[in-house]
């Protein structure tokens, strides 16, 4: 069966966009299920559940969880494998001839998860695993940038990792918006005010954006360049 696995980040994204109801009629157009695992649980039901800031957030995603929208992907692969993977990861790019962790235990239990069961996709807006997913050496740029220093990588590490995720990809929520925008989930807001549609794309894509989905000013016009055609 068709399966595309939730990083917390697009959950998130929609959550704060008042947008959690589309996964419902998103995944009957896309025919299979859509999972979370249960170290993403933990990050956006879980510990939101005990803060009085994003507790609602948290409570609407248990209500997908026990709809049976979100299911639950846990198992013994995933666990044994999330580990080792992130290991591996964290050891790939050293600067001061230290190692730098640069993903962490949820995210790369969704690749895990996406490997065990053959997935069609990972949802997740982090850049840097998105980069180390499709393109890692673009997350020497970054690091350069981001501290200044020379950027070493394990050759090895780096081949290792490529090798256990080289048939896994990756979209983000500015993917999904745009795929509701275009099957029309999202004309209940279209208004009478000028250039309505235009501004309800560009309103939901930045609304993502705004809320950690890693997409670029340029990306966000090309999408609606393209959609006014």
């Amino acid at each position: 069966m068709k399966s595309l696995i939730f990083d917390a980040g697009p959950v998130i994204s929609l959550a704060m966009n008042n947008l959690l109801w589309i996964l419902e009629p998103l995944k009957k157009k896309f025919g299979g299920k859509f999972y979370i695992t249960e170290a993403v649980r933990k990050e956006i039901v879980d510990r939101p559940l005990e803060t009085k800031k994003f507790k609602f957030e948290a409570i609407q995603v248990e209500r997908l969880i026990e709809n049976g929208v979100l299911d639950i992907i846990d198992n013994d692969f995933i666990r044994e494998k999330t580990p080792n993977l992130l290991n591996t990861a964290n050891e790939i790019f050293k600067a001061y001839y230290n190692y730098i962790n640069i993903v962490h235990y949820a995210e790369i239990s969704v690749i895990a998860a996406a490997i065990s069961l053959n997935a069609d996709a990972v949802a997740i807006d982090e850049k840097t695993t998105r980069f180390l997913i499709e393109n890692p050496k673009m997350i020497v740029e970054i690091l350069k940038k981001t501290l200044h220093t020379p950027i070493s990588i394990s050759e090895s590490n780096l081949k290792e990792f490529n090798a256990v995720v080289k048939d896994v990809k990756a979209i983000r929520s500015i993917e999904l918006v745009t795929m509701a925008y275009e099957t029309g989930l999202l004309d209940n807001y279209i208004t009478k005010l000028p250039d309505a549609r235009k501004n309800l794309l560009e309103s939901v894509l930045w609304g993502v954006k705004l809320n950690g989905c890693a997409v670029s000013k340029e990306e966000i016009e090309q999408i609606v360049r393209i959609e006014a055609k």
